[in-house]
């Protein structure tokens, strides 16, 4: 780790090179969906979960990801659940099954 840093420091960094309209790929390199929002760490922006996931989310930051694959609901990932982007898709430290779904 580089002097003056953090762990969080990762995070953000990853955060920082997605832009909504990206693709994501779960640890298996499983197609999740796209990104349809990025919130950094401390957002006041409530996703739409259920309380005590929220509040992760808001300390951690996340993505919002629409779902891909016939039925699929929203999901959310935290920010310590991204592996940073890659040519373009972001990946993903978990499998799909990980991920926090949106309450509707």
């Amino acid at each position: 780790m580089q002097p003056g840093t953090s762990a969080g420091d990762g995070v953000a960094l990853s955060m920082l090179q997605v832009t909504v309209g990206m693709p994501v790929v779960d640890s298996a390199g499983e197609q999740v969906g796209t990104v349809s929002a990025v919130q950094a760490p401390g957002t006041e922006v409530r996703p739409d979960t259920v309380a005590g996931i929220t509040e992760h989310l808001i300390a951690t930051g996340y993505l919002r990801i629409d779902g891909s694959g016939f039925l699929s609901n929203d999901v959310y990932a935290a920010g310590n659940q991204i592996s940073g982007v890659n040519a373009g898709v972001v990946e993903l430290l978990v499998p799909r099954e990980h991920l926090y779904r949106a309450a509707s």
